[in-house]
């Protein structure tokens, strides 16, 4: 564990010196769980946007887009449970006076038991060699049968303590298990307290016409209350779905590991509404739709897995997580929840407008049920990053830092680089530069030896490297260089846009969705 929190540490440090997340208002001791996104950074987060908004808008012709506002109406933090129910439960230690979530607590101790009973099988697998049967292992094996029974009954006290909304019996869970505070390492611990999660502003110009408002913690809720806007301007048939990417905002109190969890963030959404009693079919569809969806980048499918809720939400009837592996263990990446008719019948509700769809097939109005989609972009610009960033030793003993970055969401898509700064040979790299632009991110660098311009490219991702040298100008080929395999051969320059289109073309992902 320890092992990988320093490469997380070093994830951090490379994220900030390369250009891809500063710690936001840094010169002011910074602002905490806020950050800002470098230049290298704004480039590949734009990319995972682009990848999900083309998946979802291009590839689905009953899927179409929106962008609603942040600020909203307070009543429809009232209809949506948020104002009510949008709640964590905290607990403090009183030594180190930090805060936690309790139900994080809880969790990662369900987690220590699940490794151990993977370091229990890991060790026979390596003690038996290849006539281990590792399913017959963990059946049978005490102390592998006596860490599940642990978790299990852990897990379900967990699990019935969670869906009563019990503070007292998350805390007791706490104690029971001793479960220490990991700075102060005491058990000295508080009450479990609930704590609402929304930030909460003014709009008016006077004291007499202000009225509070909310920052809106989802984006989910201006897609339902434009629901018909956007039915009947777009003619839209059940099932149909409308997408959206935008910011949102959590008060979060303890916010930790980087740009996983932060106060302000990006959500890619979208809702899918369809037909009540089809909604668990849709719900199976998007499960395997979205994993796929990851999967295609190729960072290892072994990386994945789904973890279902524990407590359903107040809107849901059924909703799981994707996890990614991260340096700090399985983490949620992206959900996927049948969300019922809720949202929209609470918003005819509590606005008095009729919200519903006729349906011309079976010749009714209805209220339509809701799959939802949602996905951090912060949470999988980091899943990128971590999955991509490699130290090597190379053969000649020497180390190179790499992001093997996906190329279709790499910031920058090639470097164009004299071998000198003289003989004509500058001028010849602006002619490359002048004809890639317009198809391309690329970068010109002219400074410190090819070797150290390499390894700068290497750091940020950049799937090719094209060195301009005397042969250049004779025969108009160039040195073309793999990131990933830092092999290099000898093209001509008007075979370079198709090299790197096929490599790093947004197309070859998608076609791997259809």
């Amino acid at each position: 564990m320890a092992k990988q929190e320093d490469v997380f540490k070093k994830i951090v440090a490379h994220a900030k010196e390369y250009g891809f997340v500063f710690p936001s208002s840094e010169i002011y001791d910074g602002l905490g769980a806020v950050y800002d996104y470098g230049q290298n950074g704004v480039e590949m987060k734009n990319n995972i946007k682009r990848y999900w908004w083309e998946a979802m808008t291009r590839l689905h012709e009953n899927i179409v887009g929106l962008d609603s506002a942040i600020f909203m109406h307070p009543t429809i933090w009232k209809a949506s449970g948020h104002v009510d129910a949008f709640n964590d439960p905290l607990i403090d230690n009183r030594d180190s006076k930090k805060r936690y979530r309790a139900d994080v607590l809880i969790e990662d101790e369900i987690a220590k038991y699940d490794d151990k009973i993977n370091k229990e099988v890991a060790k026979a697998a390596k003690r038996f060699g290849e006539s281990f049967d590792e399913a017959l292992y963990r059946k049978t094996n005490p102390r592998v049968l006596e860490h599940v029974q642990k978790r299990d009954a852990l897990h379900k006290r967990y699990e019935v303590a969670m869906n009563a909304n019990d503070l007292k019996e998350l805390k007791q869970i706490i104690v029971d298990e001793g479960i220490v505070d990991p700075i102060s390492g005491t058990k000295n611990w508080t009450d479990v307290r609930q704590f609402n999660l929304m930030f909460k502003t003014q709009m008016g110009s006077t004291g007499d016409s202000q009225m509070d408002i909310y920052l809106r913690p989802e984006t989910a809720q201006g897609i339902f209350v434009n629901f018909l806007n956007v039915q009947k301007t777009g003619r839209m048939r059940i099932p149909f779905g409308i997408a959206q990417i935008g910011k949102a905002f959590r008060n979060e109190i303890v916010a930790r590991q980087f740009i996983f969890r932060m106060r302000e963030f990006e959500q890619m959404e979208m809702q899918f509404f369809v037909r009540p009693g089809e909604e668990m079919e849709w719900f199976e569809y998007w499960k395997k739709t979205r994993l796929k969806w990851h999967q295609a980048l190729g960072m290892g499918n072994e990386k994945y897995r789904f973890h279902d809720h524990e407590k359903l939400a107040h809107y849901a009837n059924a909703a799981t997580d994707i996890e990614f592996l991260m340096p700090f263990g399985f983490k949620e990446v992206e959900g996927i929840h049948s969300r019922t008719d809720f949202d929209l019948s609470q918003h005819e509700k509590f606005s008095g407008k009729k919200i519903q769809y006729f349906d011309p097939e079976l010749g009714k109005s209805y209220t339509p049920y809701d799959i939802e989609t949602s996905i951090g972009v912060d949470r999988m610009f980091l899943s990128v990053f971590c999955s991509s960033y490699d130290e090597q030793t190379l053969d000649n003993g020497e180390t190179r830092v790499v992001l093997h970055l996906p190329k279709q969401l790499a910031p920058v898509k090639c470097a164009v680089l004299p071998l000198v700064k003289k003989d004509g040979l500058p001028e010849k790299a602006q002619e490359i530069m002048d004809v890639l632009r317009f198809d391309f991110n690329c970068r010109y660098d002219e400074k410190d030896s090819v070797g150290k311009r390499y390894r700068r490219q290497d750091a940020i991702g950049t799937p090719y490297c094209i060195t301009v040298d005397g042969q250049t100008l004779e025969d108009n080929t160039v040195t073309l260089r793999d990131r990933d395999t830092m092999s290099q051969e000898r093209v001509a320059i008007d075979r370079l846009p198709g090299i790197i289109s096929e490599a790093c073309d947004m197309n070859a992902l998608l076609r791997k969705l259809v």
